[in-house]
């Protein structure tokens, strides 16, 4: 006779995730005086003695990840708070490369409850109070943050950083930031710090960028103007800055773009890091979700593009890797993103297309997303099911490409691990 599996306790992390989803009025809540208040009274606006806070409509994660392994090579102990995650909310703090466990999450979680008293915290606001707890704790030497929306009024904006990063610009989330390219330059560039190094990894960004820079007397760094970098081999680049360049580094598995800016970030933090330290972490630095191969026959890849910016790159970064290859695509999205503009992005190297419905308020429906996929006539409920009618179709020398959204991707991950256990 076949028993019934027992039922899991809950974890007392799940139900601190679960209590934090429900204290505050709405999930976002832009604007400091809250959590400015209860950072101060923790004693948090200064976690480490080197923080290096990173906006940007993409390449974030990929920046930090980039400086990350930098750092790490160096012998430096790092945290880095990101978000959103892909499968468990550990991903959204690491240590030294680790995600921090369970326990930790918990005890931080529990300071900052004690901390705020009446003030009520939206769900990112204590995370990433918690988070700065958890790297005071630790005694980590540098932090790198990842700014959740805009940077003006986010949340990790409250803390005293010593460098500023925005790795690119474009139109998203507009609900919160609106479509005017160069009031969301602006808001991105509320970060900067006067005559603290402010990074801008953008090309030609919006004039409010360096306006904001030249207004608060930030030590202001563009791409293309004070950095630069340039390909010299299919298998290195070179990196400059004034008259320091760096010759015959290897191309990483992350953008690009973002390593050149990780480099012009740590050369401005007045940081111990050699030119070995440097190769060492371009060739370590790897971010799930990011270009991930999983598997082989067929190739399948997960990126988490979500805009039509980051379908750009993720077009380039297929024709240059998968040339000549039958493309399948996975695809689901939030009906909070331009759907339509990031499609097109994607069509001219798609050949088959599975879309799916995601789940929860700001999940699209697979019939929002076939509006805009003509000719696609296969629907499926969620990305588990479009992977594996992806699987069926797609021959061992073609490529499944998943893509759309961090929930897409995740849902994915989790049932590719899961299937080899």
């Amino acid at each position: 006779m076949k028993q019934n599996p027992i039922p899991q306790a809950t974890s007392p992390l799940t139900m601190w995730l679960d209590y934090l989803t429900n204290i505050h009025t709405s999930a976002i809540d832009l604007g400091l005086d809250r959590v400015q208040a209860v950072a101060e009274k923790a004693g948090l606006i200064k976690p480490a003695s080197t923080v290096i806070t990173v906006a940007g409509t993409n390449g974030k994660g990929s920046t930090c990840a980039l400086m990350e392994a930098i750092l790490l090579d160096a012998g430096y102990s790092v945290g880095v708070y990101s978000s959103p995650h892909l499968i468990r909310y550990n991903e959204r703090v690491r240590i030294n490369g680790d995600d921090l466990s369970d326990k930790k999450h918990c005890s931080a979680f529990d300071y900052i409850e004690k901390m705020r008293g009446e003030i009520t915290l939206s769900f990112f606001e204590y995370g990433t109070l918690a988070a700065l707890r958890a790297f005071q704790t630790e005694k980590v030497d540098v932090v790198l943050l990842e700014v959740g929306l805009g940077g003006r009024l986010d949340a990790t904006n409250l803390v005293d950083h010593d460098v500023s990063v925005i790795t690119s610009l474009a139109v998203d989330h507009v609900d919160w930031l609106g479509d005017d390219i160069n009031i969301i330059g602006f808001e991105k560039a509320g970060i900067f710090r006067s005559n603290r190094p402010a990074i801008c990894g953008q090309p030609k960004p919006p004039a409010t960028v360096a306006a904001h820079a030249d207004d608060i007397g930030a030590n202001f760094h563009q791409v293309g103007i004070q950095y630069s970098y340039q390909k010299e081999t299919d298998s290195t680049w070179q990196w400059k800055s004034g008259t320091f360049e760096l010759d015959a580094l290897p191309i990483p598995k992350l953008p690009l773009p973002n390593a050149a800016t990780a480099i012009m970030a740590l050369a401005t933090a007045e940081l111990d890091l050699s030119d070995v330290n440097i190769v060492n972490g371009l060739k370590s630095a790897h971010l799930p979700g990011r270009m991930q191969v999983i598997s082989t026959e067929p190739t399948i890849v997960l990126d988490v593009a979500h805009n039509p910016h980051s379908a750009e790159y993720l077009v380039a970064s297929i024709k240059e890797q998968y040339p000549d290859k039958v493309i399948h695509a996975v695809v689901a999205m939030l009906h909070d993103k331009d759907i339509k503009a990031t499609l097109d992005e994607l069509t001219p190297v798609i050949t088959h297309w599975y879309p799916a419905s995601l789940k929860g308020p700001r999940a699209a429906s697979v019939e929002e997303l076939s509006e805009y996929l003509p000719n696609c006539h296969d629907y499926y409920q969620n990305p588990t099911e479009a992977i594996q009618g992806a699987l069926t179709q797609a021959a061992n020398q073609d490529v499944i490409i998943v893509v759309g959204s961090f929930h897409t991707v995740g849902e994915v991950l989790e049932h590719w691990q899961n299937k080899g256990e």
